[in-house]
């Protein structure tokens, strides 16, 4: 494989340059335009591998319990869900900086693990005492809730597919998460697709209810590629 010359990527919305400009002519913003290492060119095409055969399942047959939601004991979080947490799907929560997105995963993670669902809290920005600190403000320090600061993604995919695995787990936020085969800085626009999609990819295979936390810029966006809206 080759690796080419550095490109330059729009943070807002993720266009690919040739060349460095002040104004991104895909989406039009300013200085939202950085440097980064392109990847080694993949092979065309599937190459000489071979892919794995599929596991279908009968529409007709499930197993007990799948699919069904969790209450989290919040009426308006479960109604904007759906009506509660489905195994194996992803929740994309975003907000201002300080608008409270912590606070509220804080309240739906440790009431579910007041009633006996195993769920995870990883932070990438604060330390667990801070985490503790919020959660006896809110009462919810007695809460059996596993919480971890980690900021690699292949830390957290191997923690998802252990034995302990949670059956919710908290990333708060995508923008700190960094995958180590990536040439980017954390919060950039390949580390926060690439993260993201490792991320997402692992808890279908898991069946683990992901809730991403995901910034948002001073234009209402999600900070980083517009591809997690």
């Amino acid at each position: 494989m080759v690796r080419g010359a550095e490109r330059f990527v729009c943070q807002s919305c993720g266009a690919t340059h040739g060349k460095w400009s002040g104004r991104c002519s895909a989406c039009g913003d300013w200085n939202t335009i950085t440097a980064e290492a392109t990847p080694p060119t993949p092979p065309k095409g599937l190459g000489a591998g071979n892919g794995r055969v599929l596991d279908f399942r009968k529409l007709n047959q499930h197993k007990e319990n799948e699919g069904s939601r969790t209450a989290s004991g919040l009426d308006e979080f479960d109604r904007v869900c759906g009506g509660g947490l489905v195994p194996g799907s992803t929740i994309l929560i975003g907000g201002d900086p300080g608008i409270g997105k912590s606070t509220i995963l804080l309240q739906v993670v440790a009431g579910l693990a007041n009633n006996s669902v195993k769920c995870a809290y990883v932070s990438g920005e604060e330390a667990p005492a801070q985490v503790r600190m919020r959660a006896k403000r809110l009462g919810l320090d007695g809460a059996p809730l596993d919480l971890a600061v980690a900021t690699s993604v292949r830390d957290i995919v191997a923690t998802m597919g252990g034995k302990d695995a949670p059956h919710v787990m908290v990333i708060d936020s995508i923008q700190t998460m960094y995958v180590d085969t990536v040439e980017a800085a954390p919060g950039t626009v390949s580390q926060v697709r690439t993260s993201a999609q490792e991320l997402i990819r692992a808890a279908k295979q898991q069946n683990i209810c992901l809730l991403l936390v995901g910034h948002v810029t001073k234009d209402g966006l999600i900070a980083g590629p517009r591809v997690l809206e």
